[in-house]
């Protein structure tokens, strides 16, 4: 009698100790509106007050100087702001890229809505890197093909907008079709391949720049784009750019 009791409470524990399976019931949601009629916490804004103004106190530090205003808007396939950002980041990234590999970029090229904000002349601080550049892009180093070449000298006639690119690549358009283009003084070459600085995202295929998509070879510099405009800024008394010319139309 003692082993049937036994077994019957073994077998209540086990069926007690059963998993039951879950099941989603429903799901609920409800709108909190962020406004005025939030009562601040004190304790929360004594808490977080030293990093707050630490945080200020960083973000407004001055870098450099602008004379003028710098936009991506003053000019129809080059901008002030466009030219400034290719330039700096060729710039930056190139003894990078050279320790690597012994090699030269040939030319930086990246996105017209890539620049997310103007830069207002005078002081230039640490809060117009962040919003000129908020996202933790990448510069990548991409070798192409002269027929990818083709491919991005086609994006950026049929474009026909102030794509930002380094004052080593020069492309003139005549009659509606690209009449010249120059890399470093030289002659387009369909028979060479060309190292071309620009970001993670591009290279991912971003703004549908799809001939930086699976190049011959791919060279992560470790370095933010950001880090780059930050890093250039504080080298430069003040930042002197000028329209030149490396985008245009002829007669």
């Amino acid at each position: 009698m003692k082993k049937y009791i036994l077994l019957l409470f073994s077998l209540l524990v086990l069926v007690a100790c059963e998993e039951k399976k879950q099941s989603l019931y429903k799901i609920e949601g409800s709108q909190i509106p962020v406004d005025d009629k939030i009562v601040s916490n004190e304790d929360v804004e004594k808490l977080v007050a030293p990093y707050k103004d630490s945080l200020e106190t960083q973000i407004n530090q001055v870098l450099t100087f602008t004379k003028k205003d710098l936009n991506r808007y003053d000019g129809k396939l080059e901008s002030s702001l466009g030219n400034l950002l290719a330039d700096l980041a060729y710039e930056q990234g190139n003894p990078v890229f050279h320790k690597m590999t012994g090699k030269n970029i040939d030319f930086s090229v990246f996105n017209y809505g890539g620049i997310r904000a103007s830069i207002p002349s005078g002081p230039v601080k640490y809060r117009n890197a962040f919003e000129l550049m908020p996202f933790e892009n990448k510069l990548v180093v991409v070798e192409i093909t002269g027929k990818k070449m083709h491919e991005l000298v086609d994006y950026l006639h049929k474009a026909q907008r102030a794509h930002p690119i380094s004052k080593h690549f020069r492309i003139a358009i005549k009659n509606e079709n690209p009449h010249k283009v120059m890399v470093n003084g030289n002659k387009f070459d369909e028979n060479r391949n060309y190292y071309v600085l620009t970001s993670d995202y591009l290279q991912n295929g971003g703004d549908n720049m799809m001939f930086f998509k699976d190049p011959v070879n791919m060279y992560e510099l470790d370095y933010l784009l950001r880090g780059a405009i930050i890093d250039y800024f504080l080298k430069q008394d003040t930042l002197r750019v000028t329209l030149d010319g490396r985008f245009q139309t002829v007669d």
